[in-house]
């Protein structure tokens, strides 16, 4: 399993791209779910941590906690 480090206002690739032609999204919320925010559109989505680690492809920007 490849090592991933992600934290709040983290600025991801998915393998699957959003229907609104983007696949960058920013993690906005962690725990067992995991909030994430199409920057495109704007769309919210929750999905389960262990789903959101098989489908991630890549992280471009990591974010911090204190905003």
């Amino acid at each position: 399993m490849k090592d991933l480090n992600y934290d709040i206002n983290t600025q991801v690739i998915m393998k699957k791209g959003h229907p609104c032609g983007a696949n960058l999204w920013e993690v906005v919320r962690l725990g067992a779910d995991i909030k994430i925010k199409c920057l495109n559109c704007g769309r919210v989505v929750m999905i389960p941590r262990v789903e959101f680690n098989k489908k991630i492809k890549k992280i471009v920007q990591v974010g911090d906690k204190s905003e």
